[in-house]
Parts: C-alpha cells; sequence; structure tokens
C-alpha cells in the first residue's frame, strides 16, 4: 500500500456536491464522447466464460476473478479485466460500418492492483470500440482520434469550470505525441515511469506511442497483452507501435495521470507476430484469435477511458476513493481521514 497526502489539500466540494459532480461529469462526458466518435451505446457483461480467449490479460500477470457456474457443470465464468474483444466481436454482430462504433460501462474486479491514491480494486471505465478502414491503420489516424478524445476533455473540463467557478481549468490548447522510443532517447537514465513525469510535468498532456513492443534497450516502456492493441507495426514515424496511452500531468498530487489505454487493434498479421513474440502462439487456437485469422472480425480502434479517473482529475481529488465506492486498507482509511479525506 502506498498513500500520498498533499500538503493542505481540502476537497474541493463536500459529499452532496460532489456526487452531484459526478453525475453531472459522467452524464457530460459520455454524451459528448459518443457524439464526437458516433458510437452507441450497448450493454456489456460482468463476466465471460474462461478458456475462449475473451478476456484481455492487460500487462500479461493479473489474475481474474473466477467463479464456477453450477448449471453449466461448473465451467467457469472470469469477471473482466476490460473489453477489448469482446467489444470487437460485437462490432461484428450488430455490423457497424467503418467510422462508428459502441461504447459501454465496463465494471471489473482486480484482485491484484496495489492500492494507493490511483488505483483500486473497482475498476470503472467507459469502454469504446469504433470499426475502420484498412487504409487507416496508421499513426495518422490514431492522431486524430486521440484529439477528439482529447476536445472532449476540455469541452467536459470547460463546462464543470462552468457549473463549479472555483475549479478552474488546467489542461492545455492541445495534447503533445511522442513515442515511447523518444522518451527513451530524451531521459536514456530514467525509468519508463520517470520519463513519463517529465514529459507530462513538460507538457500537460501527453500521448505516448507504442506501448508494449520492446525499446532499442531491450526493455518495454510498459506491458500490453499481445491480442488487442497494435505494438510492432512500424508507423510513419519509423517507430513500433499503433497504439498509446493518454497522460494528463495531475497538479493535485503532481504526478502523471493515466487516464486512457488505447489504439488501433491488431489485424491477422499483428496478431500472428505479437504472439510469437508474447511466447503465446497457442492462443491462435482460441475462439477470439481464430474469429480474428479467419477474417470474420472488422478491423477497429478503441479504448478505455477511466470514469472515477476522469472524475477524480476533473474535481481535483486526491484518491480515488473520493469518488468511487471500494474497499481499502484500515490503515489507508484512517489515514485519510486523519487529513480530511473521506474515503467512500
Amino acid at each position: 500500500m502506498a498513500l500520498t497526502i498533499p500538503p493542505y489539500y481540502r476537497a474541493s466540494l463536500n459529499g452532496n456536491s460532489m456526487e452531484s459532480a459526478i453525475r453531472l461529469l459522467k452524464e457530460k462526458f459520455q454524451e459528448c464522447l459518443s457524439k464526437k466518435l458516433g458510437l452507441r451505446r450497448v450493454t456489456a457483461p460482468l463476466f465471460v466464460l474462461s478458456g475462449t480467449g475473451i478476456n484481455d490479460d492487460l500487462n500479461g500477470s493479473e489474475r481474474a476473478v473466477s467463479f464456477p457456474i453450477r448449471d453449466m457443470g461448473d465451467r467457469r465464468a472470469e469477471v473482466v479485466h476490460s473489453l477489448a474483444k469482446w467489444k470487437r466481436m460485437k462490432l461484428a454482430q450488430y455490423r457497424i460500418a467503418p467510422g462508428y462504433g459502441l461504447y459501454t460501462d465496463m465494471n471489473a474486479i482486480r484482485a491484484d492492483e496495489e492500492l494507493d491514491n490511483l488505483h483500486s480494486l473497482y475498476v470503472d471505465q467507459w469502454d469504446w470500440e469504433r470499426t475502420m478502414r484498412a487504409e487507416e491503420r496508421n499513426l495518422a489516424y490514431l492522431k486524430g482520434v486521440v484529439r477528439d478524445i482529447y476536445d472532449v476533455l476540455r469541452e467536459v473540463e470547460a463546462a464543470t469550470y462552468e457549473r463549479f467557478p472555483h475549479i478552474t481549468p488546467v489542461l492545455p490548447d492541445e495534447i503533445t505525441f511522442i513515442q515511447a522510443e523518444e522518451l527513451l532517447r530524451r531521459y536514456p537514465g530514467l525509468t519508463p515511469k520517470e520519463r513519463e513525469r517529465e514529459a507530462a510535468k513538460e507538457y500537460g498532456a501527453i500521448f505516448i506511442i507504442g506501448i508494449g513492443g520492446r525499446l532499442s534497450d531491450g526493455t518495454k516502456h510498459d506491458g500490453r497483452a499481445p491480442d488487442y492493441d497494435d505494438w510492432s507495426t512500424v508507423n510513419e514515424a519509423g517507430h513500433a507501435g499503433l497504439n498509446g496511452d493518454i497522460v494528463l500531468w495531475n497538479p493535485v498530487l503532481e504526478v502523471p495521470f493515466e487516464l486512457s489505454s488505447m489504439g488501433i487493434r491488431v489485424d491477422a498479421a499483428a496478431l500472428k507476430r505479437q504472439l510469437e513474440e508474447a511466447g503465446c502462439p497457442e492462443r491462435a487456437g482460441l475462439e477470439f484469435h481464430r474469429a480474428l485469422l479467419d477474417g470474420e472480425l472488422p478491423l477497429s480502434i478503441g479504448g478505455g477511458i477511466g470514469q472515477s479517473r476522469l472524475c477524480m482529475f476533473l474535481l481535483r481529488c486526491a484518491h480515488v476513493g473520493e469518488v468511487q465506492a471500494s474497499v481499502w486498507p484500515d490503515e489507508m482509511r484512517e489515514a485519510c481521514l486523519r487529513a480530511g479525506i473521506e474515503l467512500k
């Protein structure tokens, strides 16, 4: 457990006002996002069957919360980590045309999460996915979608200021794009998280491109499962990766603040390549992977945007527990109370 209490911190809103603000932000954001990206809302599962390859592995090490289903001969189901693969299957099922897509409320339990100011056992995010054409699988298209999402962030930040004038906007006019390899070259003596800190502090809002593949020094900026984001295709800038993270500078905690992980999804060639590189080519025989390799799934771009993370950032909270109900260690809850921070 790690906990940071900013000096002289005071919550920007009291309990009732905070609840009203959370509702305002969530309603405003999903309305703006759906219009900007051409998305329609769908209902999502809380769990999927184990062994199908539909659930996401995230960094490849997190254990899914699972349970037996009595009426299915104790076949196991597992709580979703995210819905990247499930959403792509729904694009095919609903025959959604290029340029349009879907979004949903994704709720998850990540039992292996290290709890701190930003991380909880409970994950709530908007998962979205949009169909795309083969000729759009490039860096320019990726950047265009990122800019659209950033425009929505700034629009909702402006709405927050209009409703609560003491919470002044901090997001810069533009988001800065930077390759993970460029960060390595710029800050060769720093860890990936330290590089993120320097870049986020300098620019205020960045999109780090190419997360999951190996950099020139043999390391990875961060882990990514091999079967949803495309982190291996060489882009127009000459670097690997058609995916990335939106990272903001958090002025309350003075830390880099990841709000979204997203990217152009693997095509058949990238999936084969990444499964081999990750040392798990046998996954090609799973339900989702077979469908992709057989050409049954559309090309797509998608990602997840943290709901509590967004509220925490825009309402200038020091702890995600101020905007989200979850389970916290007693010592964390007590330390927060002593500092005047009430966790839900």
